[in-house]
């Protein structure tokens, strides 16, 4: 038995004869391949861990800038507090009858400023205060823990015609209470009017000068030194300083000051 023919078109093409094996299961249609991933599968708990990390380092990173920034600069000096210069005096000390600003220790701060001293200037003045006040504060003077001390007083005592032999024992105990804390001190002196008589205005000018000695502390014998023979030095109640006269107790202090003084 002849085999069949593959038929034969219109235009006489014989088409090809599949083979057996392939025509079971054949499928004629074009194939389209299965589509390729882009991406790979990811985790994405180790997605988020990995995450988390990056984060963290970032943040580490941040920090430590910001630490190194608040560091100073290599080589430059650390920036210290200043060390503390009190005045510790009477109604000179504290501006009587001037207004805020004008009194010494706020010229003082400035000079010592402008000197390029690296001391704060606390005004620790009072007036009316005599030597016995002195003594009453000198606990919380030596708390402040200052380097120097100027000790301004006894103008009080005088004034009232105190006993001398209180003035000096006051003024001792405050020397000796300020060295036992090894605290720098400049004691200054003062003078009476004339109207107190010259011999006992002597003898209180001498419990300084003494004590002075005795101590072997810096000394200025007489805080209105630069004022003598100027005008517009001395208020209307012929005994505080003006402004003026202020300005001019800084340099005289200063002036003994600065032997004892650090820059």
């Amino acid at each position: 038995m002849n085999p069949k023919k593959p038929p034969r078109s219109n235009n006489g093409f014989r088409a090809p004869s599949i083979p057996r094996s392939l025509r079971n299961g054949w499928d004629p249609r074009p194939q389209t391949p299965d589509p390729i991933p882009y991406t790979n599968p990811v985790d994405v708990r180790r997605r988020h861990l990995v995450s988390f990390l990056l984060i963290g380092l970032l943040c580490a990173c941040f920090g430590c800038e910001k630490a190194r920034a608040a560091q100073p600069l290599s080589g430059a000096p650390p920036v210290s507090e200043p060390q503390s210069l009190v005045c510790f005096g009477d109604s000179i000390t504290a501006g009587y009858g001037l207004p805020a600003g004008d009194a010494y220790p706020d010229f003082l701060q400035r000079k010592l400023d402008a000197a390029g001293y690296h001391y704060k200037v606390i005004n620790h003045g009072t007036s009316g205060a005599t030597t016995k006040d002195a003594v009453a504060d000198l606990h919380g003077i030596v708390q402040m823990h200052p380097a120097v001390v100027v000790v301004e007083f006894g103008g009080n005592d005088g004034l009232r015609g105190l006993p001398l032999t209180e003035t000096r024992r006051n003024l001792d105990e405050v020397l000796t209470t300020l060295e036992a804390a090894h605290i720098k001190v400049l004691l200054a002196g003062i003078t009476l009017p004339p109207n107190y008589g010259p011999d006992y205005i002597r003898a209180f000018e001498m419990v300084f000068h003494e004590l002075a000695a005795q101590h072997r502390v810096a000394f200025v014998p007489m805080i209105y030194v630069g004022l003598i023979h100027r005008q517009g030095v001395i208020q209307p109640d012929g005994i505080h300083p003006t402004a003026k006269g202020s300005n001019i107790v800084a340099d005289t202090l200063i002036a003994a000051l600065k032997p004892m003084l650090k820059k």
